[in-house]
């Protein structure tokens, strides 16, 4: 098993999910170094943040821009592959190279795919009028 997958299976543990109990756990890899997040829930719902958008604001609270981010990995212990929601896709347009490979994982299969393959199409800063 991927050595990065297993770093971030470990941070599931830190998930904060008393209503959905669903744990996610994602990691930004940069050249140098890793950075983890995992899912935080609320009782209001709309106030929880999923565990994409939390490593990746963590990294960039760190210092951490588009151009640093090589890799995301997402992991979770649900039966089939989980992929990152709609919010958190188009944070991940913005914030990770469209050609960034995105690693998805549970405990029986593995998936790689990319920022541009999960959000084809995507609305970003080149659509904004100047």
């Amino acid at each position: 098993m991927n050595s990065l997958i297993e770093k971030t299976r470990a941070y599931l543990k830190n998930a904060y999910v008393p209503y959905s109990n669903f744990k996610v756990a994602a990691c930004v890899k940069t050249k140098d170094k890793e950075y983890f997040g995992a899912n935080i829930e609320n009782a209001s719902y709309g106030l929880s943040n999923c565990a994409e958008r939390s490593a990746l604001f963590y990294a960039y609270s760190q210092g951490v821009r588009k151009e640093d981010i090589e890799e995301m990995v997402i992991v979770t212990m649900a039966k089939q592959l989980t992929y990152p929601c709609g919010a958190c896709r188009q944070v991940m347009v913005e914030l990770v190279p469209r050609n960034a490979k995105v690693t998805l994982a549970n405990e029986h299969e593995i998936r790689e795919t990319t920022v541009e393959e999960l959000i084809p199409f995507a609305f970003d800063s080149s659509d904004l009028d100047e």
